[in-house]
Order: structure tokens, then sequence, then C-alpha cells
């Protein structure tokens, strides 16, 4: 019996622990989001995506699209920025644990399971440059559904650096009613490869 409040102690120590440890991670990513419109830019793809779309005046549809060409072009633009940015910083702040049970300073402690957050960046910066540009000439539709799923992983690898990937997985479950590896299905042949090879997934 003299074992359980030591456990307990254990337990809430690293509960609390590891909470501070998210918060910080948070903090350092939103100091450098914050200097950019990057959400706000996904934002407007998504519902300018879905009215497209949802769009039956094919006349209108196209006015739609060529009009998202932009917001595509401007958000890839912001998100190279970004990345520059991020870049910079030291390596040891910018691990990633790919452990399958989170917990404190778990990426400090085991160095070889970890990525690094900013070379994950670069893939995604690399996917969304491709699919923005249309190098294999797919249809509005097809171009917008990919350029989503680069967008719906970017946002995954992100939410893994702040918490972890089973957080991770679970907000995009929430919010986009779909599957890490759905997502990775769906993105670009490149991406998917060069995501596979740093992060294990």
């Amino acid at each position: 019996m003299e074992i359980l409040p030591l456990v307990l102690l254990l337990t809430v120590a690293s509960f609390l622990l590891k909470k501070s440890e998210q918060r910080k991670r948070i903090v350092l990513l939103a100091s450098h989001l914050g200097n950019y419109q990057i959400e706000k830019l996904m934002e407007t793809l998504a519902e300018g995506y879905l009215r497209a779309l949802g769009e039956s005046d094919l006349e209108r549809r196209e006015q739609i699209w060529r009009y998202l060409d932009t917001t595509e072009t401007q958000l890839c633009l912001q998100f190279n920025k970004f990345c520059a940015e991020f870049a910079k910083l030291d390596a040891a702040d910018t691990r990633v644990s790919t452990l399958a049970l989170p917990f404190p300073y778990a990426a400090k402690l085991f160095p070889q399971a970890t990525f690094d957050l900013r070379k994950v960046l670069a893939i995604h910066a690399h996917g969304l440059m491709q699919a923005t540009s249309n190098a294999l000439n797919r249809t509005p539709r097809d171009k917008a559904f990919t350029l989503s799923a680069e967008l719906f992983l970017m946002q995954h690898t992100c939410h893994w650096f702040c918490n972890s990937k089973a957080v991770a997985s679970a907000r995009l479950m929430a919010r986009h009613k779909t599957t890490h590896a759905q997502v990775l299905g769906a993105v670009g042949p490149d991406t998917r490869a060069a995501y596979a090879a740093l992060t294990g997934s």
C-alpha cells in the first residue's frame, strides 16, 4: 500500500512536467506562426473549395478556381517564409518524439527516437509548392484535394510537435473526419516518401 502514494506523486509530477513542456512548444510555434496569415489563408481555401465544388454554374465555378489560385500562391509564399525563419532555431528545441507513449522531455532523453521539425516543415513547404504549381496537370478538383491533404498533414505535424502523435491524429479526425493514414495516402508522392523516411510513419 505504501507504494501507491509514490506512484500517484510520480504520475502527477509527470503530468505537470508534460503540460509545461507542451506550453513551451505551443508558445514557440505560435510566436513564429503569428507573424504570418497562414491559418487565415487555409480557412479561405477550405471555404473556397467547398464553394467551387458546390457551384453548378461552370463559368462561376471557374472564376472561383482562378481566385483561389492567388490564395494558394500567397499561402505557399508565407509558409516558405515561416519555414526559413523557423529553420534558424536550435535543433535541441525542434526535436519531436516518435515514441508511442508521451512523457516529459522524451525528445531530449531519447534523441535517437526523434525527428527534426525544421526538416519536416521543409518537406511540407515543398509539397505545398508542388501541389500549387500543379505540375501533374490535375483537374482543379483533384488539385484542391491534394493541396488540402498537404495542409492537413502539415497541421498534424504541428500538433504532433506541440503534443503527441496520438493527440495530433485525434484532432485530425475530429476536425477533418479523416485519419492520418488517409491523409498520408492523399498527399503528393514526393511528400509521402520524404515524410515517411524522416518520421518513420
